[in-house]
């Protein structure tokens, strides 16, 4: 099967686009992992303004990696079209698979450090929660009503003289 130029030249442009979305994935991905564990050690920390700011943060790039993502699927539809027939280079081929197995690595490690921050956020939550409940336990105050409080009942009409 010969192709022509001009199928040869939308395979290769295909190729290139889809292997550029898999690059910025894979840094998107990549930048989420670093802010995962600095977020870890803001964590350890108990540096609570730093999780805020990397939450946010986070969540700025979740919903990057997800619009990128709803880009890659047709285009790696298009390429898996394309790439079974003759005319695109094996190393380009070889290279996107290799591409492809780096983001799902990436993807399980960001999974990893993902569930071991909510670990040890849960744990954070716990001790405070704790501290809490100790402070609560040991205030004076704790069960006495306010000097300020009403004793009495409070009318409830009003008399107007005239």
């Amino acid at each position: 099967m010969n192709l022509t130029q001009e199928q040869l030249d939308e395979r290769i442009a295909i190729l290139k686009r889809f292997r550029t979305l898999l690059q910025q994935q894979r840094n998107k991905f990549q930048e989420y992992l670093n802010v995962l564990e600095k977020q870890q050690d803001k964590i350890e920390c108990d540096d609570g303004d730093a999780i805020i700011a990397h939450a946010e943060l986070e969540t700025q790039i979740v919903a990057n990696i997800a619009s990128l993502q709803k880009v890659i699927a047709p285009m790696q539809d298009m390429y898996n079209a394309v790439a079974v027939g003759p005319g695109i280079p094996v190393a380009d081929g070889m290279s996107v698979e290799k591409m492809q197995a780096e983001l799902a690595s990436l993807q399980q490690k960001v999974l990893i450090q993902n569930e071991r921050n909510r670990s040890l956020l849960r744990a954070h939550i716990t001790q405070i929660r704790g501290q809490l409940a100790g402070m609560n336990a040991m205030n004076p105050y704790r069960g006495r009503t306010s000097v300020y409080a009403e004793r009495g009942a409070v009318s409830s009409s009003v008399v107007l003289e005239a």
